[in-house]
């Protein structure tokens, strides 16, 4: 069948997309009603997401324009063209960001106590003690790097954050230019000032002063006998991307490390950050000594390298916080807890293995607002001392730096299981740590597979194999998430445990065609990419057209990170051109134009931004009444359709298909979510009255419900 094809105008670029989601991230921080340490939060997330997209999606436009590519993206623009409406749509935001930082969320926190001050504006005992820090604790790692004839330019690496300073020799008059790396990676980016020195109405909790600062004014240290005429803080973004070909599995590790160890120095500089005030001769001089163009020059009015406001999230003033928030053990997994009792004993009364709990029906999961502890790792603990289970079989795209899922894995080895785990080393950013914990988990005896040759394995899989009155029963957990006890508490997820037989044996055949030679090409009930994900996706929006079509009112909705892949795009526009209502609630890019006359009037794309990132992905159909819902791993991109291994499973059980279905209303009816238009703005809803927000609901239905 030949696949639709979108109108140039009828496709929003997925880049500047991506800018707009940022942007509603940089709202979050914005927001007078979002706590003070939030809204630092969500600056510092806001700039560190900005470091990546440069990283990677900026230096892969720039590589393509460097090459000569002259392919354009599906909505008509050029590299050339993407690259210069990103920057012309990027300045703004981050005069913004700046804005807020220095008139908004400055003094605010100093009306509580926490002062980010200037090294100018601190009194004389407290520059004494800064002074002094500088001495003891910084000047000793610092290394300046003159910059002339015999010195040539220094080296930058990625993200490093720096001093340019001017020196003058006062024998010769000769003015020279040298560079001091910020060691902000090893020292606290705010040095916090000792409370003692800090006695000021209201008792501050928090005093500190930049590091840059600390190291921009003891210059003089650093260059005895010249004179410091001047000194201006730059900052560097390397391209980052790992280029890695298809090689067997000791290759791939071999090439990862060595990539990485490129990551760590940088490729291309694509973006020079410099400081507002800055002299255009200086400027000059860095522009030169990077090999960067002026459309890769930012000038920042304020500290650079904002995602370091992050740290003050540590600061104990907790009315500056979000609430905190614990979510419970899910009802029907209450009796299934190992260690309930405070001595650590069990009564046999009292405890219910959670493979029983799973034989009585599916459990659905939905994180954090079920905890990650008590449902995922807690299936992954009993498998690891259950004698009954054989084998336990899991993919790993992203974990936790102290896994408790990892540990269980090792546990189960010990415990003489056959133990797999496919481990993802190309997880970008992610490389480095699953290498450690692949060869861990290689050393404690369990199987390390590194995936499909071509493929990144993507899909959130666990399959634990139990003997049960002479026969095996395959349990299964297939989530949107990734198997990562930190990030549990932070994403929206949904996941679902199982012994469904069709499951089961859907599971089996899916690990033989990630470990070996197998050519699956059907499964009984999961979707599989790149097999039969996109087909799946296609025949059920098309089986909603037929049903619009014949009068039975189509109607599909959809929850996902992104959707940019043209011809699911299309096949939407087709299916809203037939009378399909569809309703998509999409975290991140969009490339889709809703409510366009005579093209999608019947499509609404609605976006939820808040304390949590959502992350789960579920897609419902109406099928004329019958109706069918799916989760996974996979956002409707051409990556998770046609280059990943996903796999998305229905939900069957018709009370948990009711569940999800009505958590895609609250979505769909968030006062605060962002709607977009048809020409790809996003403008937030303003609520009247009572606000409903899909979140804060959650947490209040599943707060203290029962014990943890």
């Amino acid at each position: 069948m030949t696949q639709p094809v979108v109108a140039p105008e009828l496709y929003i670029n997925r880049e500047l997309s991506w800018i707009d989601f940022n942007h509603r991230v940089l709202a979050q921080a914005l927001d007078e009603h979002t706590p003070l340490l939030e809204q630092a939060k969500f600056s510092a997330i806001f700039s560190n997401n900005l470091d990546e997209f440069f990283m990677v999606r900026v230096a892969s436009l720039k590589a393509q324009l460097e090459a000569g590519v002259a392919t354009r993206s599906d909505d008509g623009l050029t590299p050339q063209e993407q690259l210069q409406a990103i920057h012309a749509k990027l300045r703004p935001l981050l005069e913004l960001q700046q804005q807020h930082y220095r008139y908004s969320l400055k003094t605010h926190l100093a009306e509580h106590g926490v002062q980010l001050i200037d090294y100018l504006r601190l009194n004389e005992s407290q520059k004494a003690w800064a002074d002094d820090y500088f001495q003891r604790s910084i000047f000793p790692v610092l290394t300046p790097l003159a910059v002339d004839p015999a010195h040539p330019f220094p080296f930058m690496s990625n993200l490093s954050l720096n001093v340019a300073a001017l020196i003058r020799d006062p024998d010769t008059g000769q003015q020279q230019f040298a560079r001091v790396k910020v060691p902000q990676k090893i020292l606290p980016r705010f040095v916090q000032i000792p409370t003692e020195l800090c006695a000021r109405i209201p008792t501050p909790c928090f005093t500190a002063v930049p590091l840059e600062q600390l190291v921009a004014f003891n210059l003089q240290l650093l260059f005895p006998g010249m004179t410091v005429e001047g000194h201006y803080f730059f900052r560097v973004t390397r391209d980052a991307d790992l280029e890695l070909r298809d090689l067997e599995a000791d290759d791939l590790m071999e090439a990862l490390q060595e990539g990485l160890r490129k990551r760590r120095m940088g490729g291309e500089v694509v973006r020079l950050e410099v400081a507002d005030e800055m002299p255009d001769e200086i400027v000059q001089v860095l522009m030169e000594g990077t090999d960067v163009d002026v459309e890769d020059l930012y000038r920042i009015n304020g500290p650079l390298g904002l995602d370091d406001l992050m740290n003050l999230m540590g600061i104990p003033l907790p009315q500056l916080r979000d609430a905190p928030y614990q979510g419970r053990t899910v009802p029907r997994l209450a009796r299934a807890q190992r260690s309930r009792l405070a001595d650590g004993t069990i009564k046999q009364e009292d405890f219910e293995s959670i493979f029983r709990v799973i034989r009585h029906g599916d459990v659905l999961l939905h994180h954090p607002y079920d905890l990650f502890a008590t449902s995922v790792e807690e299936f992954l603990h009993q498998a690891a001392e259950d004698p009954l289970v054989l084998a336990i079989k899991m993919t790993l795209y992203r974990t936790s730096k102290d896994s408790p899922v990892v540990a269980a894995l090792i546990r189960a080895a010990e415990n003489g299981k056959q133990v797999m785990a496919l481990v993802e080393l190309k997880a970008r950013f992610d490389e480095d740590n699953n290498i450690q914990w692949a060869r861990q988990l290689e050393h404690a005896g369990v199987h390390v597979v590194y995936g499909v040759i071509g493929l990144k394995t993507h899909t959130k899989v666990t399959l634990v194999v139990r003997r049960e009155k002479e026969r095996l029963r395959s349990y299964m957990h297939i989530g949107t998430g990734n198997y990562n006890s930190k990030t549990s508490s932070l994403y929206t997820d949904i996941g679902l445990l199982t012994v469904r037989d069709d499951f089961g044996q859907d599971g089996v055949e899916l690990f033989n065609y990630l470990t070996g030679f197998s050519k699956q090409q059907s499964f009984r009930k999961l979707l599989v990419a790149p097999v039969t994900l996109r087909k799946g996706m296609e025949s059920l929006i098309r089986r909603e057209i037929d049903h619009a079509r014949c009068g039975r009112g189509g109607h599909i909705r959809g929850k996902m990170n992104a959707l940019v892949d043209p011809a699911i795009i299309a096949l939407l526009y087709e299916a809203s051109q037939a009378g399909v209502r569809i309703e998509l609630v999409i975290r991140g890019m969009c490339s889709l134009r809703p409510g366009v006359p005579g093209v999608s009037e019947t499509i609404s794309v609605t976006s939820v931004i808040g304390r949590f990132l959502e992350h789960s992905r579920l897609f419902w159909f109406g099928n004329g009444g019958d109706s069918e819902l799916f989760i996974g791993s996979a956002d409707w991109m051409p990556r998770n359709l046609d280059r990943r291994v996903e796999a998305i499973a229905p939900i069957e059980d018709p009370q948990l298909r009711s569940q999800l279905e009505r958590l895609i209303q609250l979505y769909l009816e968030d006062s605060g979510a962002w709607h977009m238009h048809s020409d790809g703005h996003f403008g937030q809803r303003q609520p009247e009255g009572e606000p409903r927000r899909v979140q804060a609901t959650l947490m209040e239905r599943w707060r203290g419900s029962l014990p943890n």
